[in-house]
């Protein structure tokens, strides 16, 4: 079998795996990333165990709050990418977590005051202003984000040299959650490192982060995913960093 092969059925398998949910374990032995420092699972977990009301913004499957070891007497979640949905409340039964299918950018469909903790992990966008309509004074806001110029070597793989990013810079979180009536009480910033040990781990990436590469498919990025491919075969693992940052704030 020649290596061009070997390629093709890499691209293929990746193209038809299931990509639902928000876990990553489909990457196992062919992909790494490194954790930020902060454990947020762990100041998830720390932080529900004294919440009354809890809701979790873009859930993706559940996979984090599912793990919360004493959920609040009231836990609620939200998500918008249909095919999460489901898989979510299968997950989220275990804590006794309700699901909400929401519509992307729409406003969160709870009361003034309903929360005193919302938590978000990897939210699409932070609409900072809804975020601090539901939360109760003195509430708290924990979210783990994705930073400016997250992967982008891999980006620039697909797509070429791009410009300074524009958007998604901690200062900037920090300042929108300030004019939406939250004081920032933490926030902090980390770059990790990210390898993909073999063509099928990128393709199958770009097809669940759709961020990185927008509107990505195989049949259109076929030939730079090739150049990758021989990159890799050539290199070894392509490297790229994830950049992420932390923010927490209070509703004032």
């Amino acid at each position: 079998m020649t290596a061009e092969r070997d390629a093709e059925d890499l691209i293929a398998e990746a193209a038809a795996a299931p990509v639902g949910g928000w876990g990553f374990a489909w990457l196992a032995g062919r992909a790494t990333e490194e954790r930020p420092p902060w454990g947020y699972a762990q100041l998830v977990a720390d932080r529900m165990a004294h919440a009354d009301a809890a809701l979790d913004v873009d859930t993706g499957g559940g996979e984090v709050l599912a793990e919360v070891p004493r959920p609040p007497r009231l836990l609620t979640a939200t998500e918008a990418w249909p095919p999460n949905v489901e898989v979510a409340r299968r997950t989220l039964r275990r804590v006794g977590a309700s699901v909400v299918a929401v519509a992307p950018d729409g406003p969160l469909p709870f009361r003034d005051a309903s929360f005193d903790l919302v938590v978000s992990r990897h939210p699409v966008r932070t609409d900072w202003v809804q975020t601090a309509r539901v939360l109760r004074s003195g509430g708290t806001f924990l979210s783990q984000q994705i930073g400016a110029g997250t992967m982008r070597e891999l980006s620039e793989a697909i797509l070429g040299p791009l410009p300074p990013p524009a958007q998604r810079h901690p200062e900037q979180a920090a300042l929108a959650a300030e004019a939406a009536g939250l004081r920032v009480v933490d926030l902090r910033r980390a770059t990790l490192r990210a390898t993909f040990s073999d063509i099928g781990a990128v393709v199958w990436f770009l097809r669940k982060v759709i961020w990185t590469v927008p509107g990505f498919t195989v049949d259109r990025y076929r030939a730079p995913l090739r150049a990758l491919d021989r990159r890799i075969a050539d290199e070894g693992p392509f490297v790229a960093h994830a950049q992420r940052f932390l923010i927490e704030a209070v509703r004032t």
